[in-house]
């Protein structure tokens, strides 16, 4: 299975994403969209695949969306999609691509939804949260 994780390795719930991942015993391919981002192409493939808006994509905390003027409704899709190429930090993370879906993981255990297994074992976050996987919902 191909999985691809936009990863900040500053951000908490990115490298919470990347642990469960390989958890579960999957190697995702990482790309860390900051040394490396996304085309513009890509950025409304990955929009698109989630089923949400660019404005949806956009991350304020930590990044110059204020500066920018980003609050304003008046940019366009397109406008904001060159907004994030110029300034990789605006992408909201971590964004993983499975072939079972492709999802912003904010909580990073929403990332469970996209792996191709029936249940993994309790696992422990950063801050001490533990997970337990349910399973319930791959029916």
């Amino acid at each position: 299975m191909t999985i691809t994780i936009y990863h900040n390795p500053a951000c908490g719930t990115s490298r919470n994403v990347l642990a469960l991942i390989r958890h579960a015993g999957l190697e995702p391919t990482v790309v860390e969209y900051l040394k490396t981002p996304p085309s513009k192409e890509k950025l409304r493939q990955l929009v698109a695949a989630m089923g949400i808006t660019v404005r949806e994509l956009l991350r304020e905390k930590g990044t110059p969306y204020a500066e920018l003027g980003l609050d304003a409704p008046s940019f366009s899709d397109d406008q904001l999609l060159d907004f994030i190429g110029q300034h990789p930090i605006l992408m909201n993370r971590p964004v993983v691509e499975t072939p079972l879906g492709t999802k912003l993981c904010r909580p990073s255990e929403e990332v469970l939804e996209l792996l191709p297994v029936d249940k993994l074992p309790p696992f422990t976050k950063e801050d001490g949260e533990l997970i337990i996987d349910s399973g319930a919902r791959r029916a």
